[in-house]
């Protein structure tokens, strides 16, 4: 399944830990896919245990959902120390890490930065859903909310309601897009 990935671009995917599913951005180099990951569960699982999975889904509501902590509906399989989400093809393997301090305009953080080597398959099938220009909206949405609710950030704010407005001129329809725009207006009180 590594073949899939072209080297050098970044691809959105869901990484399944001890206790935890969340979103990454990955990029493949050579046989690894490396990543960077803030401090939440997943990186506190993968400081104690370096078991993790990588699947691949078309289903953006999911990753968005997965983004927000909002109730996901899927079913989690557990097989040898690995997890991962049932039915949706990846990989599983191990991630040997190295921690760093990340520095941008909310401040400072720690970042994981991470690569992980595939020891395995772990079989599935998407749906044969089509590509929507919509969806790439509503990812790139959830991603600045998920810095929003760290800053409050005003310009964040702005480019959030301009990606919502494409969104909707695109066909968006998602409660997750609304959800993310009420948030907006409660955090402005």
């Amino acid at each position: 399944m590594l073949e899939y990935f072209t080297p050098g671009k970044v691809y959105e995917v869901l990484l399944t830990t001890r206790t935890n599913v969340t979103p990454i951005g990955v990029v493949r180099e050579g046989e690894t896919l490396r990543f960077k990951l803030f401090r939440g569960r997943s990186f506190e699982d993968l400081l104690s245990a370096p078991e993790a999975s990588i699947q691949v889904t078309n289903d953006v509501e999911l990753i968005v959902k997965a983004a927000l902590n909002f109730d996901t509906g899927v079913e989690i399989v557990s097989n040898s120390g690995w997890r991962w989400i049932k039915g949706l093809p990846g990989l599983y393997g191990i991630v040997r890490h190295e921690l760093k301090e990340w520095r941008d305009g909310l401040g400072e953080a720690e970042v994981l930065h991470g690569r992980f080597t595939a020891i395995g398959e772990i079989p599935g099938q998407l749906p044969p859903r089509p590509f929507s220009r919509a969806d790439c909206a509503l990812v790139e949405m959830a991603v600045l909310f998920t810095r929003f609710r760290v800053s409050s950030s005003e310009e964040l704010r702005k480019k959030i309601k301009t990606l919502y407005e494409l969104y909707k001129h695109l066909g968006g329809d998602s409660r997750v897009a609304e959800h993310i725009i009420e948030s907006l207006k409660y955090r402005s009180e």
